[in-house]
């Protein structure tokens, strides 16, 4: 067992896991915040981005206790209470939802996307997206809301 002790979406959390546990399941499963998603056990989909000291990270990829003493942020800690990120409200607006299964892991690297380059051309989502996989094949609405997100987010 291992102690883990972390900011989760602004407030500290600890718990005992075992020593294998990834950062994906401490958060879905210890810390019972379900947003972000499993989705392919390989790291390939992107489903279960989150951002760990600002940047996005596969969570299905680290182990919990690589997070000792990091920021971590998931899908339901980047909005302002009632009011959505401007991210998640450019993909509301845009359909860029779709299934919403791959939606959290999007948003999340969208947002790291736009932070490095605010002014995305459609090109440059689709290759700063190209670590998710969107399985409803409908990128068109994905690169939209990106792009309105990047508008909104720099207004």
């Amino acid at each position: 067992m291992t102690t883990v002790s972390l900011t989760l979406n602004g407030k500290p959390v600890s718990a005992d896991v075992p020593d294998n546990t990834l950062l994906v399941n401490f958060i879905r499963e210890t810390m019972s915040l379900t947003g972000t998603h499993v989705g392919c056990d390989t790291s390939q989909c992107g489903a279960c981005v989150v951002h760990v000291d600002g940047e996005s990270v596969k969570s299905c990829t680290m182990l919990a206790a690589a997070a000792e003493g990091a920021n971590v942020t998931t899908i339901e800690g980047i909005a302002n209470g009632d009011g959505l990120h401007p991210m998640q409200q450019a993909f509301h607006e845009n359909h860029g939802l779709q299934c919403g299964f791959c939606t959290p892991g999007m948003v999340m690297s969208a947002i790291e996307l736009v932070k490095n380059k605010p002014n995305p051309s459609e090109a440059e989502v689709r290759e700063g997206l190209e670590g998710n996989i969107c399985r409803c094949t409908g990128y068109h609405n994905i690169v939209k809301s990106v792009q309105a997100g990047a508008k909104m987010m720099g207004e």
